[in-house]
């Protein structure tokens, strides 16, 4: 079991767990522990709207997939947390939308962490609004 604890002295921990007997991906952690004194900041199902309200890339993954992680950063700063201390995805996008699109744009708009988090993908028949094709929410946990 390969363990990768990311912690302060005397402030909580959070440990990236990837057990022997489940299959390793450098994309995301199988298992993630937070213990201790740590602020824990929930954000909930960001979309491909701007602060106006206004879709962003009406019919374009890629477009959407930049405006949803931009819209996680913003999320991330108002709850005094940052990028690498997302420690859980959830990911929705569209049936029928092209994966690898949506994957590449995540991964040139979103910086690479050294401990990536645990991550869920579910396909959907639809989200919120019929011009939303990608949706994610995320758990940060910030150690105090």
């Amino acid at each position: 079991m390969s363990d990768f604890p990311n912690s302060v002295e005397g402030a909580g921990s959070v440990r990236y767990i990837n057990p022997d007997s489940l299959n390793k991906n450098s994309a995301f952690t199988n298992v993630v522990v937070v213990e201790g004194n740590v602020k824990t900041v929930h954000i909930g199902g960001q979309n491909a709207a701007n602060a106006s309200g206004e879709i962003v890339g009406k019919g374009d993954i890629v477009a959407q997939t930049e405006q949803v992680l931009a819209n996680l950063r913003a999320a991330l700063a108002a709850g005094g947390a940052e990028p690498e201390h997302i420690i859980k995805w959830n990911v929705y996008i569209v049936e029928g939308q092209p994966l690898q699109a949506g994957f590449a744009a995540f991964q040139n708009a979103w910086p690479e962490v050294p401990n990536p988090p645990a991550i869920t993908g579910v396909i959907v028949s639809g989200l919120a609004h019929p011009d939303f094709l990608v949706e994610m929410d995320a758990v940060a946990v910030v150690p105090q």
